[in-house]
């Protein structure tokens, strides 16, 4: 059984169908990776999983549980947290106060300390602006405290919306760093990205979304050198 396991699942924005019955597994401990152009279903996938759109159809099963169209607070409380595409940190709490706004649904405040250091240990530019607004920082520490927000929730799955969108060659490679060293503390990882060189290197599994259907699938260094996904995504043009 895989941690998550989605089933013909369909989504649709009055009446145009977004997705058309996807179907993919998460497994624990892996890197998944969603590719697609713009309007190929990928960020309407995530937000069906974290129950922020209503599914039409299928089944959305999070450790043999089905969690599909449960509220949005409770997929967060079952160990599945969304780092949104464009950031949305609180521009005028600081970069603590938005941390700490991750761990919301959790009680004990020696864990959440203690996870707290760990954020601070995974980006020491966050721990050395703890007290700045968040308003006030550069994209790409705005894009590091939403992961870090988004780690705050103890996910067992944590789901990145497009998170180098924006940012400079540097620090994408960064990100794509770090999304490594989460998944090396143990979280697995449900990503998206335009960026489809650096995801398909780190991905152990990768899904190809075209218009809301699942045309391809494989291990993530084999799309690479995949023909006709080079040409669709990677801009290299074969013969």
């Amino acid at each position: 059984m895989s941690l998550l396991e989605v089933r013909d699942l369909r989504v649709s924005y009055g009446g145009i169908e977004a997705l058309k019955g996807i179907s993919f597994d998460v497994e624990e401990g892996q890197i998944i990776t969603l590719i697609g152009a713009n309007g190929a279903g990928k960020s309407t996938t995530l937000k069906a999983i974290s129950g922020l759109v209503k599914s039409s159809g299928g089944t959305i099963r999070y450790k043999g549980e089905e969690v599909q169209n449960i509220d949005s607070q409770k997929v967060v409380e079952k160990g599945i947290a969304l780092v949104p595409e464009g950031r949305r940190v609180f521009a005028n709490l600081s970069v603590k106060e938005n941390l700490l706004i991750g761990a919301y649904l959790r009680h004990n405040k020696d864990e959440i300390e203690q996870d707290l250091q760990n954020v601070y240990a995974l980006f020491p530019r966050l721990a050395e602006r703890h007290w700045q607004s968040a308003g006030t920082l550069s994209g790409g520490e705005q894009q590091m405290l939403a992961v870090g927000r988004g780690l705050m929730a103890k996910p067992s799955v944590l789901m990145m919306d497009e998170p180098s969108l924006g940012l400079a060659p540097q620090l994408v490679r960064d990100i794509f760093t770090i999304i490594e060293r989460i998944n090396d503390m143990g979280v697995t990882v449900l990503l998206i990205e335009q960026n489809a060189n650096a995801a398909l290197k780190i991905a152990d599994t990768a899904y190809v979304l075209v218009t809301g259907e699942m045309v391809k699938s494989g291990p993530g260094h084999e799309l690479l050198t995949d023909p006709d996904i080079r040409e669709a995504y990677l801009g290299v043009t074969s013969g």
